[in-house]
């Protein structure tokens, strides 16, 4: 074997270990898309989601703008609702209270962060269970919490486009991954890094619901690489550029990584009037990609299926508001 074929056989191997959550994403878009044009020609509503920005932050802008986007594409209404940064409490609980009864739009978001003056709990928990599409109400954490994973049990975790209630929509695209991966959960040790609301403590619920065995690591954690190195299936959300190492991972491991990190890039490496970073994740990939049976690459792997997930969250609601 020439050296050439040989670099393009390692080449392939390598391809067929990374988990594309573009081109993924992308089908479930185009799924949708399908999904509301047949819930136009049975005369059921449009689903229409509100987003809620408060600021000027960029990153904020960036990913709302996607949103939007993403709801274009798929053919949901979307309406937002901008506020500079001196918005009053009062004044978002207000539009709150307006899009709850709204009978056009189905699913409400409110981008995060907030402003350090508002109380970002009491603004979740204005929102209605029914229409909170990021799955951050107390309702939707206890209902997510309190499935049953024990005795008879509810079929409905093998259909996440079914769930009768909004999960977090990160951990529900780390779990679609898997899925579309033809990767089984069942009786796998899972390792999660990172225990936040958003991602660390949800996707531990489901991949419990789903029958792993799942160990939670965390800043508090001693010995992280020990715990790391038992998962067959190790999803990181821990926010630290290249966190993971080639000897935290076992032979095979299947890894998520939630990671978004921005990272400087070194002066040999930035073009003239270009990005003087690069975003990487919570695992070096270059380093561990050939350890890995699976592995997400950042970006290009959880990032595009979190947006595919709130589109289907809000579909869902639709869906559920006209069964109601």
């Amino acid at each position: 074997m020439s050296r050439m074929q040989s670099t393009r056989l390692f080449s392939s191997i390598i391809s067929s270990r990374i988990i594309d959550g573009k081109s993924i994403a992308a089908d479930i878009r185009n799924e949708l898309k399908e999904e509301i044009c047949q819930m136009n020609e049975q005369g059921q509503p449009t689903p229409g989601l509100a987003v809620i920005l408060v600021g000027s932050r960029r990153d904020s802008q960036t990913y709302v703008n996607m949103k939007k986007r993403a709801c274009r594409q798929v053919g949901i209404t979307s309406f937002g609702y901008d506020y500079d940064e001196n918005v009053t409490q009062a004044e978002l609980m207000a539009k709150i209270s307006e899009l709850n009864a709204r009978d056009d739009v189905h699913g409400i978001l409110v981008q995060l962060p907030l402003p350090l003056h508002l109380d970002e709990h009491a603004i979740l928990e204005h929102l209605s269970p029914k229409k909170d599409v990021d799955g951050l109400h107390s309702v939707n954490v206890a209902n997510l919490a309190m499935q049953s994973t024990h005795g008879n049990r509810a079929d409905h975790w093998t259909d996440l486009a079914n769930l009768p209630f909004a999960v977090p929509c990160t951990p529900l695209g780390c779990l679609e991954l898997l899925d579309r991966s033809n990767v089984d959960v069942a009786g796998k040790n899972a390792v999660v890094i990172g225990r936040s609301n958003l991602v660390g403590l949800p996707i531990s619920l489901l991949l419990l619901h789903r029958e792993a065995t799942v160990t939670i690591v965390h800043s508090g954690t001693k010995d992280i690489e020990q715990h790391v190195s038992r998962g067959d299936i190790v999803v990181s959300a821990a926010g630290q550029a290249h966190l993971v190492q080639p000897n935290w991972l076992k032979e095979g491991a299947v890894v998520v990584d939630v990671g978004m990190n921005s990272v400087d890039l070194r002066p040999d490496e930035v073009v003239e009037g270009g990005k003087t970073y690069k975003l990487v994740g919570d695992v070096d990939f270059d380093a561990v990609v050939g350890k890995c049976s699976k592995i997400t690459p950042v970006p290009g792997g959880v990032g595009p299926m979190t947006i595919a997930m709130l589109m289907r969250n809000t579909i869902s609601a639709c869906k559920r508001s006209i069964e109601n």
